[in-house]
């Protein structure tokens, strides 16, 4: 079944034959030697990761700004930490639907949690992995001596977002702010019609394809041939697996955020959803209508949240008075056709990333993938899992292999715990490492699609001192 369900996704014209050749040299890996602590960027460590709750959109963070949710996590991470601000060098955020008055969202955070004035901050955009890119950013800062101490984080507000007049508007307004006189502003003001006061609503598409996520999600999943029964099943065990990790007090990552109208406390994650698979199979289509497989039930949720983590190295963690909790090991970014395999990445980063390491599925406890949709995430263990994959797309003899389900989120994921944009690479580190220690592991593996059709991959290492929360 999976070797025909291969064939299928090939013959949707996955890739060309006359691209296999470009592709051959664009995923060669040449062999390294087996994994090792000595990098060349030195023991660089994670200290501490937070978020603040997830929440839906819509709900108690509906009236604050992206930036005032980063803030909180710089707040919360400090807090946890004990960090003197005065030690931080740097500060790297990533965000995805950007607020025009803080385009430079790390920096105006910084600024609003306490952090010097003195200490540079920017913000970095790479759709879902935008904050895997923060993280990385770090690193090779770090790497190459621009710093020793850096905060890395994302955020996402999906209750705040922009929603632009129509362009004719746009430019009629901004000569109308140019005019002179009367006469010329009153000559603008007739030239405009009632479609130019149609507001350009954001949409979560392919800029390049115009195509949503969700459909691109739902072709995946037709083209791996994973059911409607096995994407409902997913959900309810991400959602059953979060509430039981909620429950149980793992999500030790969380910092509570007092509002600023002083009306709650926000402790935990509010889109945790338990339910049966008699209610999410009654769940219409989203997306392709009537016969899609993605449904409200099976996707994740528009979620406003932040995350941040403290960054160093292993010797000025020590000369500080931290204790780490994880190395930072090696990472990879990946990028395919955005239409065909947009939500890919996590089969074409991990196959990387654990051959630059010199390790192998067997050697991972850990794993933590982004869930954008249950069909997502099980077509790319499906690819992982086929050698024809490996041969044809990955330019490797045999398959990677795909994860062992007991060790793959385990304290559910992006389906039941939320997805803000920028906030949701951290938040893949955080989880990481807690479970590293809690479960006493030695290596984890993060990854991520995004869109554009890019994807990244990460491998972590326990710290030997690392202690659960």
């Amino acid at each position: 079944m999976m070797q025909t369900s291969i064939h299928h996704l090939r013959n949707r014209a996955f890739i060309s034959k006359d691209k296999l050749g470009l592709l051959h040299k664009t995923f060669q890996v040449s062999k390294r030697p087996q994994y090792s602590q000595e990098r060349a960027q030195g023991n660089i460590v994670l200290v501490e990761g937070v978020r603040i709750p997830f929440l839906l959109s819509g709900t108690d963070y509906s009236k604050l700004m992206s930036y005032d949710l980063a803030r909180e996590s710089l707040i919360g991470l400090i807090k946890k930490t004990n960090l003197p601000v005065d030690v931080v060098d740097y500060i790297v955020y990533g965000t995805v639907i950007q607020e025009v008055k803080t385009s430079n969202i790390a920096r105006e955070a910084a600024l609003a949690a306490g952090i010097p004035e003195q200490t540079p901050a920017h913000t970095v955009t790479m759709a879902c992995i935008s904050s895997i890119q923060s993280i990385t950013s770090a690193i090779g800062m770090i790497s190459a001596g621009a710093c020793d101490v850096a905060i890395a984080g994302g955020a996402e507000s999906m209750s705040d977002v922009p929603i632009r007049l129509s362009r004719k508007m746009r430019e009629i307004m901004l000569k109308m702010n140019k005019a002179k006189t009367f006469s010329q502003k009153l000559q603008l003001v007739s030239g405009i019609r009632p479609n130019h006061l149609a507001p350009e609503l954001p949409s979560i598409a392919e800029f390049s394809s115009g195509e949503t996520m969700g459909k691109s999600a739902d072709r995946l999943a037709a083209a791996f041939k994973v059911t409607r029964e096995e994407q409902d099943e997913y959900a309810l065990r991400s959602h059953t697996l979060a509430n039981e990790a909620r429950e149980k007090g793992y999500f030790t990552d969380i910092v509570p955020v007092s509002l600023p109208d002083g009306s709650k406390t926000v402790k935990e994650d509010n889109g945790i959803r338990v339910s049966t698979m008699y209610k999410l199979s009654q769940l219409n289509p989203a997306f392709v209508k009537p016969h899609g497989t993605i449904t409200p039930g099976n996707s994740s949720f528009l979620t406003d949240g932040a995350s941040a983590c403290l960054i160093t190295t292993e010797e000025k963690a020590k000369e500080l008075g931290l204790t780490p909790k994880a190395y930072l090991r090696q990472f990879v970014y990946v990028a395919q056709d955005p239409h065909n395999q947009l939500l890919l990445g996590p089969a074409y980063a991990i196959p990387l990333v654990l051959e630059k390491a010199g390790l192998e599925v067997r050697d991972i406890d850990v794993w933590e993938i982004h869930e954008a949709f249950a069909g997502q995430i099980l077509a790319n263990l499906k690819a992982l899992d086929s050698d024809w994959f490996a041969q044809n797309y990955m330019c490797q003899d045999t398959k990677a292999g795909g994860p062992d389900m007991e060790k793959l989120n385990t304290w559910g994921g992006s389906l039941s715990i939320g997805h803000p944009f920028g906030a949701t690479g951290v938040r893949l580190l955080s989880h990481a490492a807690n479970r590293l220690i809690r479960e006493d592991g030695k290596l984890a593996v993060i990854s991520a699609c995004a869109a554009g059709g890019q994807g990244a991959g990460m491998v972590v290492e326990r710290h030997p001192n690392g202690k659960p929360d």
